[in-house]
């Protein structure tokens, strides 16, 4: 069995290890002894929970290798095809603590689609060239001080002319097919002027090689061209990073169905061939694999995944399920009513999938200058040769002038204006416990002026704990809980942590059954003990409603057991500084009416709605699109995440499901909400510095520009002068990183 390393691409480890089980190549079909499957696995966040879900994966039977990618949340397993399915990597993974589902294989083709990997290695390629080129030209720069003959220097020109032609064909080509195509529509963008300075330089810096001069550019151009293919590749990870995580989200349906045939005969077949009016036998602990009803049996369904709320719901006959939802108490038969695409799970995607198109519409400040300045800067350039050459100045010394021209005025400045100021925001948040994704985040966070937030996982911790327990003596507990660790319904696993907090450690009871929708029960000599809903423990209906678990022996009355949902300890500070800060504070829940009303009384919220649906969420998020305001949505579960995609900007904590965290601008760790007002005050400041940066590469412009033109800047000094503006636009940034800031109106 080979053990391999963390890593977020499959690499030579894992390749060898494909050999070892009899794998063959990628692109050939695999040998029948082993199979490959590809695993979602939701809730993988840093290395050290891909060195878990590894070992998770190679522990069980049968696996030769398994591979983890952080940046798509996929592990990709080799095992013995005799070992049947997939359902034993799938528990490994719960037992280690991590959701999975195993995609399927049309899903798994979209990552040969990607297209930040041929970017990659054009920036690899760039990287590499301009350090060689860089290391002949400080050659060429020490040699004239020391002596150097002319020959050397041609030598290293032709060296570094050998290196950076074909580099510069090659790496700048996402540029120039951009350009091009701009152009051949009749429009132009930033890289229209980037694509003329590089190759006229390179150009000229070839011409002037020939001559055997030194007016030699081929450093400035390639290392340009590598800083620039790093901001394109970041942006090209972050959309593929979105789209691989709607992508996870269709794998978390179930992808096999048990089909009961009219002669009670049970078929096998993938979810994608269910069919309305199919009767469907699904197990306990298995996903169901379409919406539809029970048709019988009694169970317990977790549909954290569609509603965000955690607390189990019975489900009996003619009850409503959803595709994606556990089942989470016994065997059950139901009749499907929707599959694959017509789900509720599936609608949820298309949903968050047509969000982020529309998001992605949305025109940065930065292209919105490029409409005017790339044709500017491509007018003064040509009226600069023009005029030379009308001046007599002759062909050559007129193209070196507009070549500075180009050069000085190529948008790398601006370019930076925003991007300079992400990358310290970033830093800063980061810092304090806040990750921020989006590209654009930053701008779209400064503009809001509506905060929405999710009750359960939001507001709240998102976790039930025993409200009542000061009021329940120590003997009571402790029988209570050694019923509780039986179960996995997040009430009793609340009874079972606070025997804990008090005990130190539970001892759990044998011969504890559990019976669905109803509780557990335990035979003793002299009766039995319950554990469980007001009827399963014998409590009359006029107590029934006071509690919403109950506790019964022999010879004692029953005992009740109350739980809550406390909110985070700061969410009424953060409410209340949101709000004089001028923003409007709304709270939209899939949550029953009195958890909300209660809620939001605690926070200090006056406008809240329960009972939403994630369409419903989107509906309410468009009535204030159109009063004009920005919405700043935050939220956590599943359900959350077609407004989080919807909303002008959006923001989850770390404890959100995986799709969520992916649809959201920021993500922040720990148990406060206070992140949230830091995350829109460093937004605010990061607006104000972007405006500073833009007026700092303008002025920049206003100054060297007509140097430029009067033929007193010559390409060196302007590759200089544009280093220098770049500059100063980081160092202004980068004073966001230490500034007091404070939210203000």
């Amino acid at each position: 069995m080979a053990r391999t390393i963390a890593a977020d691409e499959l690499g030579v480890e894992f390749k060898d290890a494909q050999r070892e089980a009899g794998a063959s190549p990628a692109g050939s079909r695999a040998p029948s002894a082993s199979r490959t499957i590809t695993l979602a696995v939701e809730n993988m966040h840093c290395g050290g929970c891909m060195r878990k879900v590894e070992t998770a994966l190679l522990g069980v039977p049968g696996v030769a290798a398994a591979r983890a990618n952080l940046s798509a949340r996929r592990a990709t397993v080799i095992f013995d095809r005799d070992a049947g399915s997939a359902a034993p990597l799938v528990d490994a993974l719960e037992k280690a603590g991590f959701k999975a589902a195993e995609l399927a294989p049309e899903t798994v083709d979209n990552e040969k689609d990607n297209p930040a990997r041929p970017l990659l290695a054009r920036l690899a390629v760039a990287g590499f060239a301009a350090a060689n080129i860089m290391l002949l030209s400080v050659s060429v720069w020490s040699g004239k001080g020391g002596g150097a003959d002319d020959p050397t220097h041609a030598l290293f020109h032709w060296l570094s002319a050998v290196i950076a032609l074909p580099v510069v064909a090659y790496a700048g080509q996402p540029f120039f097919s951009s350009a091009w195509g701009v152009l051949k529509r009749g429009h132009v963008n930033m890289d229209v002027p980037i694509s003329l300075a590089i190759w006229l330089s390179a150009i000229m810096s070839l011409y002037q090689t020939m001559r055997g001069t030194d007016q030699v550019y081929f450093d400035a151009c390639v290392t340009l061209l590598f800083f620039l293919l790093i901001g394109r590749y970041l942006d090209q990870r972050v959309r593929m990073t979105a789209r691989g995580a709607a992508e996870n989200l269709i794998g978390l349906q179930s992808q096999w169905a048990h089909v009961i045939a009219p002669d009670g005969t049970i078929e096998r077949l993938p979810s994608r061939l269910v069919e309305p009016g199919m009767r469907i036998a699904v197990a306990a602990g298995e996903r169901f694999p379409a919406d539809g009803v029970i048709a019988s049996g009694l169970t317990t369904v977790d549909e954290s995944l569609i509603t965000g709320e955690t607390t189990p719901r019975t489900a009996a006959a003619e009850a409503l399920v959803y595709a994606g939802s556990v089942n989470l108490g016994a065997p059950v038969e139901m009749e499907a009513r929707a599959a694959e695409a017509d789900t509720l799970l599936a609608q949820i995607g298309r949903l968050m999938a047509t969000a982020e198109q529309a998001r992605g519409r949305y025109v940065r400040l930065a292209d919105r200058a490029a409409r005017f300045y790339a044709p500017m800067v491509h007018s003064l350039a040509l009226a600069s040769f023009i005029g030379w050459m009308i001046a007599g100045a002759g062909w050559e010394h007129s193209l070196t002038i507009a070549i500075a021209v180009l050069i000085i005025t190529c948008p790398c400045a601006l370019a930076l204006a925003v991007p300079a100021v992400q990358v310290a925001a970033s830093a800063r948040l980061f810092d304090k416990g806040i990750l921020l994704k989006a590209p654009d985040g930053l701008e779209r966070l400064a503009e809001t002026d509506v905060a929405i937030f999710d009750k359960t996982g939001t507001l709240t911790a998102g976790i039930p704990s025993l409200a009542n327990g000061d009021a329940i003596d120590d003997a009571t507990l402790k029988a209570a809980s050694a019923l509780a660790a039986a179960s996995r319904h997040p009430y009793a696993q609340a009874v079972v942590q606070a025997a804990k907090v008090r005990f130190g450690a539970v001892s759990a009871s044998s011969g504890v059954e559990e019976k669905p929708g109803f509780g557990l029960r335990r035979a003793t000599d002299g009766g039995a003990e319950r554990l469980g809903s007001a009827a399963w423990c014998g409590v009359d209906d006029a107590q029934a409603s006071s509690a919403s678990l109950w506790f019964s022996r022999p010879g004692a009355a029953p005992v009740a057991f109350r739980f809550e949902d406390k909110l985070r300890e700061d969410a009424a500070a953060t409410v209340d500084a949101l709000t004089r800060a001028g923003y409007r504070v709304e709270l939209l829940s899939g949550d029953r009416i009195e958890a909300v009303a209660s809620a939001a009384s605690a926070a200090h919220i006056a406008d809240w709605h329960a009972g939403l649906k994630p369409d419903e969420k989107i509906a309410r998020l468009d009535e204030l699109k159109t009063e004009g305001r920005r919405v700043l949505m935050v939220g956590d579960g599943l359900n959350d995440a077609p407004a989080l995609a919807a909303a002008h900007a959006s923001a989850s904590p770390s404890t959100a499901a995986d799709i969520s965290q992916t649809a959201s601008d920021a993500v922040f760790q720990g148990a406060k909400l206070s992140p949230v007002v830091e995350l829109l005050a460093t937004a605010k400041k990061a607006r104000r510095m972007s405006f500073q940066n833009f007026a700092i590469a303008f002025g920049y412009n206003i100054v060297f520009v007509p140097l430029a033109i009067a033929g007193l800047v010559n390409p060196l000094v302007a590759a200089i002068a544009m280093s220098t503006s770049s500059i100063l636009v980081t160092l202004n940034a980068v004073r966001l990183r230490t500034a007091k800031l404070e939210l203000k109106a």
